[in-house]
């Protein structure tokens, strides 16, 4: 299979499936109330076959995907930065003491923009999360501006 993340374009870790190219790089496991990411050693293309197996849950609640960051067409974007990477690395708890294996990590714009500490709270992120946390909340509106 060829490697979905090699063309060198700056990549969002929080990508939807309707997304132009967007790929799998993570599984959401973990409980309800403490979900975590398993990062893929490959990521894998979205095929309808995925998503109908997904539901009916929406494929979000169980995938981490991840596309080309859209910049100054994404609302998270503040014309220069992710505002998105950067609330979840100073509002959000770290959950690893590593770094995770990711896949994507050396395109990945939180990694780029904000390092280690994106890395180490990015597992307990899930794009549709039905029951997030207090934080997660100030997070996501915060990131929205």
């Amino acid at each position: 299979m060829e490697d979905i993340a090699a063309d060198k374009t700056t990549l969002c870790p929080s990508a939807r499936p309707e997304s132009v190219d967007s790929f799998i790089f993570g599984i959401v496991s973990g409980t309800v109330t403490e979900p975590r990411v398993t990062y893929l050693k490959q990521p894998l293309p979205i095929t309808n076959e995925l998503i109908a197996k997904a539901s009916p849950i929406t494929p979000t609640e169980i995938f981490r995907m991840a596309t080309a960051c859209a910049a100054k067409a994404c609302l998270h974007f503040d014309g220069q930065d992710c505002r998105l990477a950067k609330q979840i690395a100073e509002k959000l708890p770290a959950v690893t003491e590593e770094l995770p294996p990711c896949s994507i990590r050396r395109d990945c714009r939180w990694w780029q923009q904000e390092g280690k500490a994106a890395c180490m709270r990015c597992p307990q992120v899930i794009t549709d999360n039905y029951n997030p946390s207090e934080v997660a909340i100030q997070v996501s509106k915060l990131a929205a501006g």
